[in-house]
């Protein structure tokens, strides 16, 4: 869904700089629930107001509670086939995909970013390693990796903006 959102966005319409998208994204992680669904909400009311941001909370939400209800009540009568279960699979696949093409898709801003390329780089591998590899509760990654990626960040914009 992010990555429809990206390309929507960015790509076709041109709402957004790829920097901001990005932006607006780090701040909808921070905000409780799902992602895509509170970047919807700035946005609508960054371009429409209270209106627009109510709108755009009822099209993020409506469809898909929708099609989740149906698609669970009628699960149990169809969660014996194996194609469906084949079918769960792909879809699982296909949303690894998607977020690994989005992520490589916005390497490109990471050259911009206070931090560089190389510490941002660094930093996502170590959070990869710690939930992956050292199996560390995801919550306890968030916490510790966000905290220090938000203090470093700002050590890097002091320091660049000390610079003449």
């Amino acid at each position: 869904m992010l990555a429809v959102a990206q390309r929507e966005l960015v790509d076709r319409r041109g709402w957004l700089t790829r920097e901001e998208f990005i932006a607006a994204y780090s701040l909808a992680q921070l905000l409780p629930g799902p992602n895509v669904v509170n970047l919807s909400l700035m946005l609508g009311d960054r371009f429409f107001g209270w209106r627009g941001a109510f709108a755009a909370i009822g099209g993020m939400l409506l469809a898909p509670l929708v099609l989740v209800l149906v698609l669970a009540a009628s699960y149990n009568r169809l969660s014996d086939y194996p194609v469906v279960a084949g079918a769960l699979r792909g879809m699982g696949a296909v949303a690894a995909g998607l977020m690994l093409a989005m992520g490589f898709k916005m390497l490109g801003t990471l050259r911009r970013n206070p931090m560089g390329l190389v510490l941002c780089a660094l930093l996502g591998l170590a959070t990869i390693v710690a939930v992956a590899v050292l199996r560390v509760p995801l919550a306890w990654v968030v916490i510790g990796f966000g905290v220090f990626a938000w203090g470093l960040a700002r050590w890097c914009i002091a320091r660049q903006e000390r610079q003449p």
